[in-house]
């Protein structure tokens, strides 16, 4: 049985933060370009220190931190922060391999735009690496639209991530 909820207690916090460093380790192997994606945006001691933040970035009522379980199994988690009033950006959407296929991404997507619409926000983004196909397709499947960045982006890394928006 897959189980979405906000995480708060410190078992659920320290779930995300494995999942999270799963996460950065998955992306490192995906590909050269993803592996030199990850030590530019997230060098260890950075991902160390935004580990340490999580709860503060990502708390209420201005962001969510959402962890799944499946048959009461950590397995996936996804998060987002308000980048202004009325824009909320989600963050590390990952779910575990071994839990893929059983609709765990599309679901916490989902929760998080409900979620973010009810808290007000008009507009949600993402990024993704290119090389990222199942993700691309499920943010353009979920009513995403490709765009240009959003946030101040190294030139020489543009052409490897895709940048989308959501109308809420």
């Amino acid at each position: 049985m897959t189980q979405i909820h906000p995480a708060t207690t410190p078992e659920d916090i320290a779930a995300v933060r494995q999942l999270c460093w799963d996460y950065r380790t998955h992306l490192a192997q995906v590909s050269p370009v993803d592996a030199q994606l990850v030590e530019t945006f997230y060098p260890a001691p950075k991902y160390t220190a935004l580990m340490d933040t999580l709860t503060q970035a990502h708390a209420r009522p201005q962001g969510i931190i959402l962890l799944v379980k499946l048959d009461d199994a950590p397995v996936g988690c996804a998060m987002s922060h308000a980048l202004d009033t009325q824009t909320s950006e989600i963050k590390r959407l990952y779910v575990a391999p071994d839990a893929r296929g059983h609709g765990i991404a599309r679901k916490l997507l989902t929760a998080l735009m409900e979620q973010a619409r009810a808290d007000g926000f008009t507009r949600i983004l993402l990024d993704t690496s290119v090389t990222l196909t199942p993700a691309r397709a499920l943010y353009a499947g979920m009513g995403f639209s490709e765009r240009g960045p959003y946030q101040d982006t190294p030139e020489d890394v543009l052409e490897h991530l895709v940048f989308f928006e959501a109308q809420l």
